[in-house]
């Protein structure tokens, strides 16, 4: 009956720790549960309190503040940095909040020479960087492996200073990382609990850090779609004032036609055409390239034609003219710049025309009256703000020819003759001289509208590298 009794009581002790261990199991199992419900929590908490931070915040250093600041709410640290990586590869201490010792040797014995602990922390600060391997930090940044150190007495890689103040009691480092590429390192020191940092504050400090690349990283993301937002708002700005440069009406009740065509190849472009009406009988014609493109080129050409619009009213001139206009670039151009020019002043008293030409593309001229008919007016120049006035007033001169009914000519940039194919085969000026042969008994806008056709076609679809720039003038001998 005994061992009868012994069994049964053997089996009731089997079963109740058998039940024992499976309740433990449970237990264990819901405050994991609930570790990781409270975990989850502290991360969108996290994200939360700095989400302001990386949606409004412009300075770096300052967005990394409100990271560790939000880092030791939600760990319970005494305090807490963060190690940027530079573009030296070394990690330098960036943010700080509380007393967050040094890690590096040099920092033990800058203490020993430095009047107080303010001074020190203070300098240490400003010098604190660590190379790949180099210290907890280097060795973070080396691995991309966490580091948790519950307890930092008397472990021989955090560095203890002298002053109790200073010491680290417990300590947890994690890399920030975002698209497999080390961004920073974030570490906690000394919990305000006293209790060292467990398994389960290391994961939420992963967790955290994790985040913390996301948040690094759309930080960067707004604020250089920022940063691109003004500029385009500024070169649309810029793009707007340059069109009201370039003229949109023309001359009237005189006996000429005119036509343009402008297509920068950026927003804003460094071409410039226009047409100035000098008195009753004298018309200005011109073009310009400046070298370059973008900004830096569309303020030079805005000088270009400010210049030039009050110059042409002091000489008759053009070869005069682009000296005067010579002199002034000089004074403002930067070194390296540039500007090619035609001008040319059309007297429709005299019915005549008189060209000067510095360094620019040889402007077309066709006369079905002249023996060659078509031709480019060949006249020696060189391009403005090169060289000083002795040297260029010796190169610039005039040209002067009739001008009359049914005559045509054209002022080009080189963008438009060398527009290139898919086959990086160039439009050219002979290509250029044909549609103008062609079209010669058209009015300007049709002459013009049949080259812009032939460029498009021609480029099968290629945007243009250079500014495409077109200004063409036909003596229609009744007043328009």
């Amino acid at each position: 009956m005994l061992p009868f009794f012994i069994g049964v009581l053997f089996t009731l002790l089997f079963t109740a720790l058998i039940n024992y261990r499976i309740n433990r199991k449970v237990s264990i199992k819901e405050e994991a549960v609930q570790r990781l419900e409270q975990e989850k929590q502290i991360v969108i908490d996290f994200m939360h309190s700095i989400s302001g931070a990386i949606t409004g915040e412009k300075n770096r250093q300052k967005l990394f503040h409100k990271i560790i600041h939000a880092a030791i709410t939600n760990t319970g640290a005494m305090s807490a940095c963060i190690f940027e990586k530079k573009a030296d590869e070394r990690f330098y201490r960036i943010a700080v909040e509380g007393l967050f010792p040094p890690q590096n040797q040099a920092s033990i014995s800058a203490l020993k020479h430095t009047s107080s602990r303010t001074d020190f922390i203070k300098n240490a600060y400003k010098t604190e960087s660590y190379a790949s391997g180099e210290g907890l930090v280097g060795s973070v940044a080396k691995t991309g492996k966490p580091i948790l150190i519950s307890r930092a007495k008397n472990d021989p890689r955090v560095i203890q200073h002298d002053d109790p103040a200073l010491h680290i009691h417990s300590l947890m480092l994690a890399p920030v990382i975002y698209d497999e590429s080390l961004i920073a390192i974030l570490a906690v020191a000394n919990p305000i609990s006293g209790v060292p940092f467990d398994t389960m504050d290391f994961s939420l400090l992963q967790s955290l850090a994790s985040q913390v690349g996301l948040a690094i990283q759309n930080s960067t993301t707004i604020q250089l779609q920022i940063e691109k937002n003004k500029i385009d708002l500024d070169l649309q700005l810029a793009q707007n004032i340059q069109n009201l440069l370039l003229p949109s009406n023309f001359p009237k009740n005189i006996p000429l036609e005119f036509a343009a065509h402008y297509l920068p190849a950026q927003k804003i472009g460094g071409d410039l055409y226009d047409v100035f009406e000098i008195d009753a009988d004298s018309i200005g014609v011109a073009i310009a390239d400046v070298s370059g493109k973008g900004i830096p080129a569309s303020i030079v050409m805005a000088m270009c034609q400010t210049h030039l619009k009050h110059l042409i009213k002091q000489k008759t001139s053009p070869a005069d003219i682009l000296k005067l206009l010579n002199e002034e670039l000089l004074k403002t151009m930067r070194p390296g710049m540039f500007v090619t020019l035609s001008l040319g002043i059309i007297n429709i008293k005299t019915n005549t025309l008189t060209i000067a030409r510095a360094g620019h593309e040889a402007p077309l001229f066709f006369s079905p009256n002249h023996k060659d008919k078509l031709f480019p007016i060949e006249v020696s120049g060189m391009a403005l703000g090169i060289v000083p006035p002795d040297i260029f007033n010796q190169k610039i001169e005039d040209f002067t020819l009739s001008f009359q009914k049914d005559d045509v000519l054209v002022l080009y940039t080189d963008g438009v003759t060398e527009m290139e194919n898919k086959k990086q085969v160039e439009f050219s000026a002979d290509r250029l001289m044909r549609i103008i042969d062609k079209m010669s008994s058209k009015n300007a806008e049709s002459i013009v509208s049949e080259i812009i056709k032939s460029l498009n076609n021609f480029s099968e679809g290629l945007e243009p590298i250079d500014d495409q720039t077109l200004l063409l003038i036909k003596y229609t001998g009744d007043p328009k």
